[in-house]
């Protein structure tokens, strides 16, 4: 009996060391084989896409949303996951789409690609090849872009959206694809990069500073706040592009968004200020789900924004070991980012 709980409790002490070595494809980068690449022209390339990609409807949003989506892919057999992965497929439109491609469906019609992304594993550790596969990955969401911006665009405002991975990525994405045309700089109304680490020293875009602001950068990284040494231990292992498009460690401060107060500050937000989180998990894709307000509090901390606990037992940490590392099946700033966003897509259109 004494051998069996040993084992099982090695197994508990060592379980998440078991499980990111099961994720770990242990083929060098070099000699991998990636899926085939997607084809934008094509409808099944694309996540999420509107019935008439090149032309607006009366009806819909007079916007664009390009979504970068987050990590769905756990990895394993592949670096880079194949764009019909059956299991990443159902996570995103169970949990990501509805969670965080969902506050933006009033604010324009939703674009959102398939990619190669690169696996769990590779958000896991530093290894170079976990690096190869995550610049892999972007080669995908800047060729989804440029079709977008050259078959479907129309001269439309744009919104920019990245979650986690889907952020890093879309970092890249403005620094090289929108901050150097000065035509598609005037119709962005701004950039979501949503638990994104990116450096505060000279920002593609300017940050965001007040709700009524278009073609800002609003980034930020978020940890409870009671977990004190998590912050810097994520400051610390977080990796950024440099100008030749390489994935090196943070030196230097990192922005911080408050998306409760709309902007790039340390100032404290209130709890009474939060205008709704949502568990949109299981919702069918456009419903808009019940908003659970003064959740939470927020503030910016050397770089990292600092969350109280929420008071809804739905607003917690739920799924696998692997699921509990990818983006959280509900959004604290549902509510906040849909009219965050609504007021920059105003702010670039008034007359």
């Amino acid at each position: 009996m004494s051998a069996i709980v040993f084992v099982a409790v090695a197994f508990l002490v060592f379980r998440g060391d078991l499980i990111r070595y099961s994720l770990d494809p242990k083929t060098p980068f070099q000699t991998y084989k990636p899926p085939p690449a997607p084809d934008y022209a094509q409808r099944k390339a694309w996540f999420l896409l509107p019935t008439n990609p090149g032309t607006a409807l009366g009806r819909e949003p007079a916007a664009d949303i390009f979504f970068v989506s987050p990590t769905t892919y756990e990895g394993g057999a592949e670096w880079n996951d194949p764009i019909d992965d059956a299991h990443a497929d159902r996570l995103f439109r169970q949990v990501m789409a509805p969670n965080y491609a969902g506050p933006f469906v009033r604010v324009g019609r939703i674009f959102a690609p398939r990619y190669r992304q690169a696996g769990l594993y590779s958000l896991l550790t530093l290894r170079e090849d976990a690096r190869d596969a995550r610049k892999f990955a972007y080669r995908d969401v800047a060729a989804a872009f440029r079709y977008w911006r050259d078959h479907d665009g129309g001269g439309r405002p744009f919104v920019i959206v990245g979650v986690e991975q889907g952020g890093t990525l879309a970092a890249r994405l403005v620094a090289e694809e929108v901050a150097p045309n000065a035509a598609l700089r005037a119709r962005l109304a701004g950039a979501y990069l949503i638990d994104t680490v990116v450096p505060a020293i000279h920002p593609a875009l300017p940050p965001c500073s007040r709700h009524d602001e278009a073609g800002c950068l609003a980034a930020w990284v978020s940890v409870p706040a009671s977990e004190i040494d998590r912050g810097r231990i994520l400051l610390d292992r977080a990796l950024v592009w440099d100008a030749n498009g390489e994935l090196q460690n943070l030196q230097g401060p990192a922005l911080c968004f408050n998306p409760i107060l709309g902007s790039t500050t340390d100032e404290p937000a209130p709890a009474r200020m939060h205008e709704g989180a949502a568990n949109a998990t299981g919702l069918e894709w456009g419903a808009r789900p019940a908003f659970l307000a003064r959740q939470v509090s927020a503030r910016c901390d050397r770089g990292v924004l600092r969350v109280s606990s929420p008071r809804s037992a739905s607003l917690q940490p739920s799924g696998s070991w692997a699921e509990q590392r990818m983006a959280p099946g509900f959004n604290l700033f549902y509510a906040d980012l849909e009219n965050d966003a609504r007021a920059r897509v105003a702010a670039l259109t008034k007359p």
